[in-house]
């Protein structure tokens, strides 16, 4: 779940819609939507894709806030 939250924010930080990213990642939007929900979990190799397409080392992704 926070995984998810994470995601959407450095997308929506980054001026990215679902569409685009998913396109440029190589996923589809209805997995990155997923993803974003906590549903589904990437694998490394879609962890490495959005990592290098949003331009941030992988553990950014995983850099949560704390409650």
């Amino acid at each position: 779940m926070q995984f998810g939250r994470r995601l959407k924010q450095i997308r929506k930080q980054r001026s990215l819609t679902q569409e685009k990213l998913a396109e440029t990642v190589g996923i589809s939007v209805e997995f990155l939507s997923n993803m974003e929900r906590g549903i589904n979990a990437p694998s490394f190799k879609t962890l490495e894709n959005l990592s290098g397409k949003l331009n941030i080392p992988v553990w950014e992704l995983f850099k949560f806030e704390s409650d």
